[in-house]
This record gives C-alpha cells, structure tokens and sequence, in this order.
C-alpha cells in the first residue's frame, strides 16, 4: 500500500488517504474511527494496519482524483528522525571525511519537514552552499529494542523517499550536523510511503538525483556501507525506536558540493531525487535577500 498525506480541493489541513492507481482514497472513508494521520495509523499498531488493508481490499472508500492535490510530508509527526551520514564510501569520500567504524548518527528538526513539490526558501545570508542528498527514509513500524540484524527489518513498516538538504557552510563551521540540514522545508519526504511488503529488498534498489533535469547522483542502496537491518540492530541497542521513527539512511556519492564546478541549490532550481518502486521527490528552491529563513514546516 502506498499511504499520502494530500491538500485535497484546496483544504487547508491535509487528508491521510491511501493511493489506488491513479485514485486517493480517505483513509477515513475506509473504517469507522479511522486514524487520521500515518503516525496515528502506527501507533495503534499492526491490527489497525490490517483493518485498512482488509477495507482497501474490499474495494471500500471513497475515490478522490490526485489532479490537483498537494502533498505535505509524507511522514509526520514522527517521535524522532534520525540520519545516519557517510554510509556510501563515495560520498564519504568526497566530501573528504572519514567512515567510522560506527555510523555517524545525528537528529533532524521536525520543523525541517516538507512535502513533494513544494518550495524550500532559505535566506542568501544563511547560506549560498545548499546541497542536496537523496537518502532511502525508512519508518519504524513495531517497536525496535536491542534487536538483531536477523530481526530489524520485521520491525519496518514502510519506505519513502528523503532529500537531506544541507547548508554546508554551516556544516562545516560546526561541530554537528543537525543545524545545517534542518532548516525550514530542507527534509522533504515522499511523495509516498510504501509499505514494507512492496519492496522485496531495501539493498537493491536504484537511487538518484537530477538538477534542473541533469543527473547528479546514480546509484544502487546495495552500496550503502551499512545495510537497514544492520542501521537498525545498532541504533536499537539500548534505545527504543518508537513507531513513526524516521531514519534517512545516507546520501550516495556525487553531491553537488564536491563537484567541479560545484552545482548548488539556488533561486529556480529544481531537484528531483527518486527511488525505483517507491516515488520521485521534487523541491523547488527560492533564496531570498532577507535574513531569515522562510517557507515553515511542511513547506507551505
């Protein structure tokens, strides 16, 4: 199943809905007290999961066109979101840092979340070296603690795409990373998430990026240096990754910081980063000339 949160006709809170072919299907129009977000879906655990797919099953609910819809964060109100940096050699690489023996773990700000093909706006005195990074968004479905790599993936309940903005200016006058990529709408996520059972292998699965229409990064999550199940047995040991948890993987090799010439984000770029079998997700930038950053969470 694939699982939205869309601005139908114009509303101004978005709509949980479930995609059908070409067809958005309120998850409300599906079961009688229905979750009205995907956090709220996985927090009421795997008997609700199954009660909406046994209703979409049915043939249940109302159908809705996507014409016109606007989508908001794929993921929302998650209990954390977690990135894991330099876990593709190439990237590391490039950016002239270090592969650890253990990942690198930082936080994203929620405020940092958007949806697919809305604006991210940034102030030029922020930053003139936003980059960007597609990573494979794994949500945590069951409930993670001290679990093995054998057992991580039966505690994933889906898949979306992530593109971890980052300023890099920022990134590298500071001693974390969690500032420079949460800036606001620079964690775009979706334009869907698809449930776990749609993809047979998260490690085999074709990841890229274009900008204004070029390619940028070409790659295969096969080349990640640790795989989900190993990301998720070792973020799991001694902590609980509640249900909606977020983890943004790692970004592959070929960011635009380390190009020559570099290829930055600017006012009137687009950049579309896309996984084969779960989405394409595009961002449209606009810098500013004020000293704030704009645009709020979830990009609207």
């Amino acid at each position: 199943m694939r699982f939205s949160h869309l601005h139908l006709d114009g509303e101004t809170e978005p709509t949980f809905v479930v995609k059908v072919g070409d067809q958005a299907v309120p998850v409300s129009s599906l079961i009688e007290n229905a979750p009205d977000t995907l956090q709220d879906l996985l927090e009421r655990g795997p008997d609700e999961w199954a009660r909406v797919r046994e209703a979409v099953v049915a043939g249940g609910g109302a159908r809705r066109p996507l014409d016109g819809a606007e989508y908001a964060s794929a993921v929302n109100r998650p209990p954390a979101i977690i990135a894991v940096g330099l876990n593709y050699a190439a990237h590391s690489g490039e950016l002239n840092l270090k592969t650890d023996n253990t990942p690198t773990v930082f936080t994203l700000w929620p405020n940092s979340l958007a949806g697919h093909d809305r604006t991210a706006t940034w102030s030029r005195r922020m930053s003139e070296a936003v980059d960007y990074e597609a990573e494979l968004g794994v949500i945590i479905g069951r409930p993670a603690r001290d679990v093995t790599e054998d057992e991580a993936l039966e505690h994933v309940f889906g898949y979306t795409v992530v593109n971890d903005i980052s300023a890099r200016n920022i990134q590298y006058s500071e001693a974390q990373w969690s500032r420079c990529k949460s800036l606001d709408g620079f964690t775009p996520t979706g334009p869907d998430v698809v449930t776990a059972d749609e993809i047979a292998d998260p490690q085999d699965l074709h990841i890229w990026t274009t900008v204004d229409g070029e390619t940028m990064q070409d790659a295969s999550t096969g080349q990640m240096v640790r795989s989900v199940a190993k990301l998720i047995a070792h973020l799991s040991q001694g902590i609980t990754l509640l249900p909606g948890t977020l983890i943004s993987t790692g970004s592959p090799g070929g960011s635009g910081f380390s190009r020559t010439p570099q290829v930055l984000l600017g006012d009137g770029t687009t950049v579309t980063v896309g996984i084969d079998g779960i989405g394409e997700l595009t961002t449209r930038c606009r810098v500013t000339d004020g000293c704030g950053v704009t645009g709020g969470p979830q990009g609207r």
